[in-house]
């Protein structure tokens, strides 16, 4: 039997933290849903990943920002390939409202 969701359904627009809901998952893929709202990465951390991860903003708005120091804002629809142990943050997400994010890891 097919399992249909929503990816807009279940929104806590209060969260302190950002919420990451994996969607699908396999050996090469995984597939997840970040919600964000006004949440960053913290100062000086950075993501370096072992895979690439594809990442598309599906609404709201953020900046991703990466260790050789470019930034590019993100608006609904705009989407990144990030490769692997490419250093990068979330700068910023819009506050008050959800940034809704697909990423999906995969094995190169």
């Amino acid at each position: 039997m097919p399992a249909f969701d929503n990816l807009f359904a279940n929104l806590d627009l209060n969260a302190s933290a950002e919420c990451m809901t994996p969607l699908l998952q396999g050996r090469a893929l995984r597939v997840e849903r970040i919600v964000s709202t006004g949440q960053s990465t913290a100062p000086d951390t950075w993501y370096d990943q072992a895979q690439p991860e594809w990442v598309v903003l599906l609404s709201g708005a953020a900046c991703l920002e990466f260790a050789d120091g470019t930034r590019h804002d993100l608006n609904p629809g705009d989407y990144c390939l990030i490769p692997a142990h490419c250093r990068h943050r979330v700068a910023w997400t819009a506050p008050r409202v959800a940034s809704v994010w697909l990423a999906i890891h995969y094995e190169a």
